[in-house]
């Protein structure tokens, strides 16, 4: 009988050497830490759109990341996406908080994966459509956003995707083309 083999990349093995050095000492997280603070910044940055806000709750992941390194297994999945976790559960924490709806910040590259733009349309046609794919994002329950911001805003994969909102891979992918086909019908029937 053959055994099934199991590939890890190079990347992989080293990342989870840093998590078990972590998890012995706690001065070793600052490996995990300088990785990954741009990355988890700029993703609540772009939740936030307020640098203050974004920077106070990154530094809230990573002392939560800390905290609980002991309990971080490795599941195939990044070490990244655990932080993702993290990062999105201390954003919406924050904003039930302060009773707020959270902002998302659209770039014209991520509007164009969501609709399938194409660069033969006018600029006019395409900022309208860019608009209206702005009001529908909006509409969306958080959970919904929350697929489309990993999947096309950071470019997570489905297997991360279910990882960091506690899902089945194939509910992600399900949920995701749900969604876009929403997004489309709306902006194609406008």
């Amino acid at each position: 009988m053959e055994q099934s083999q199991i590939h890890i990349s190079q990347q992989q093995i080293s990342e989870e050497a840093q998590i078990l050095a972590a998890q012995k000492d706690s001065k070793n997280f600052r490996v995990l830490y300088e990785a990954n603070y741009e990355n988890i910044f700029r993703f609540l940055y772009r939740k936030a759109n307020d640098e203050a806000l974004a920077a106070d709750l990154t530094a809230q992941t990573f002392v939560k990341a800390l905290t609980n390194i002991h309990k971080f297994e490795y599941k195939g999945v990044p070490f990244s996406a655990w932080l993702y976790r993290i990062a999105s559960n201390e954003f919406l924490k924050y904003y039930r908080k302060q009773k707020k709806m959270p902002v998302y910040s659209l770039e014209e590259e991520t509007a164009k994966k969501l609709t399938n733009f194409s660069e033969e349309l006018a600029d006019e046609r395409q900022q309208e459509k860019i608009d209206q794919l702005k009001k529908v994002l909006e509409k969306l329950p958080t959970k919904d956003m929350q697929i489309i911001e990993l999947r096309f805003f950071e470019d997570k994969s489905f297997k991360e995707i279910s990882f960091i909102l506690e899902t089945t891979e194939s509910a992600a992918k399900m949920r995701t083309y749900r969604i876009l086909e929403k997004i489309k019908s709306v902006i194609n029937y406008q």
